[in-house]
């Protein structure tokens, strides 16, 4: 094959011309394949793995979160961290309201009842036997309860029910105490297991335990339903106050008097100063007490008394006014405390200590909150006793 190309083109050397055109010739040979090299691109290999790292750990997290939040909606209970941290901060255990049904075969043995609930009994995984209280009425929120569970954990006093847990689950509110074998003050008052000792080594420890509250604690707190029924006794009689957690509660520095928004306490126990709308102090705890040391002499209920009195021929309708006409002195004549004297201790009695119990009592009970001592008061006036004899 041959092509001509005009003569002023760019001849390359070797190639044949003619006068004006050149031509060249293309002999038909096999083609040869060109060799070439091509560089490959750099790779950063730190950034690859840690980006492969960042990638894998935010999988996990999201994971982690995705199944977190399951397993909250799921049980809406409390899990092991928040349990460790209530236990730090209260001293005292977060049940699960499974764990408390278990506890107490669902519920049902009841062991107690009261305003502020029902009390049943059960046995803990470790075997320890506990009352499970559940509250009634108690409609604020779960943080606002765990603030005043940790202040019930604070509070520590041989002479005060031990509380060594509570469960606030949805709307369910419980407190879990140790179990007092003997059961309430009540119940023992009317059977024939309380002889004199007996009962005034419950006065005074009960005194003691109300002296702790009002005035020894970290925060102050006023009982407001002292009676019979939440004075508890263990196996060997020593009495523990209950239920001191579910008052209104208040910090020390405060100033001595506050208004509680409605009535407390229950029937019987309770001061002129929660009819009279006066401010409720400690003052309050201690006419109830005195009412509880009245029904421990006498053996009779405060709560719908009705006596006729011999050889005057009037009818008495109040547990104090009938103590302080049978035990104070007129017309020269001595006070008849035998006569308020329980029956149920068959005559056998310390007399002197049982006056002694009498002239606190009155004292407790007085009309006139100012004219009533302190329960530390009260306590120096039971045991200076005691070291006198």
């Amino acid at each position: 094959m041959h092509i001509r190309v005009p003569r002023n083109s760019t001849i390359p050397h070797g190639v044949e011309t003619s006068s004006d055109l050149v031509v060249l010739s293309c002999e038909h040979k096999s083609p040869k394949q060109l060799g070439r090299t091509y560089e490959n691109k750099h790779e950063n290999v730190p950034l690859k793995y840690i980006l492969w790292f960042v990638a894998i750990i935010g999988g996990v997290e999201l994971i982690c979160l995705v199944m977190g939040c399951w397993y909250m909606y799921k049980n809406k209970g409390p899990g092991a961290t928040e349990k460790g941290y209530v236990i730090a901060a209260t001293g005292f255990k977060r049940f699960s309201h499974a764990e408390l049904k278990k506890a107490t075969r669902n519920f049902s043995e009841v062991i107690g009842r009261g305003g502020g609930g029902v009390v049943y009994k059960g046995e803990l995984p470790d075997e320890r036997v506990v009352a499970v209280k559940w509250l009634e009425g108690v409609n604020q929120g779960e943080e606002e309860f765990l603030a005043e569970v940790s202040i019930i954990g604070r509070i520590n006093h041989m002479n005060l029910i031990q509380v060594w847990g509570f469960c606030a689950e949805r709307k369910h509110r419980l407190l879990v105490y140790e179990y007092m074998e003997h059961g309430s003050l009540a119940e023992n008052l009317s059977s024939n297991a309380l002889d004199w000792e007996k009962r005034f080594e419950i006065a005074v420890g009960t005194a003691k335990g109300l002296a702790y509250l009002h005035e020894e604690c970290l925060e102050w707190v006023l009982h407001c339903d002292i009676k019979p029924q939440n004075i508890l006794l263990d196996a060997n009689y020593h009495p523990k106050v209950a239920d001191f957690g579910l008052s209104k509660l208040r910090d020390r520095c405060g100033l001595p008097d506050f208004n509680i928004s409605r009535i407390r306490g229950t029937r019987g126990y309770m001061a002129p100063e929660w009819i009279l709308n006066q401010p409720i102090t400690s003052k309050v705890d201690v006419y109830s007490y005195g009412i509880v040391l009245l029904e421990m002499v006498t053996g009779r209920n405060s709560f719908g008394f009705s006596i006729d009195s011999e050889g005057d021929g009037k009818e008495f309708r109040n547990l104090v006014t009938w103590v302080r006409k049978m035990t104070c002195a007129a017309n020269g004549r001595p006070g008849r405390i035998e006569q308020i004297i329980d029956p149920k201790m068959d005559g056998t009695y310390d007399v002197v200590k049982m006056e002694i119990l009498v002239k606190v009592a009155l004292q407790c009970v007085e009309e006139d909150k100012d004219a009533r001592p302190t329960m530390t008061q009260v306590v120096q006036m039971l045991v200076r006793h005691e070291y006198d004899n």
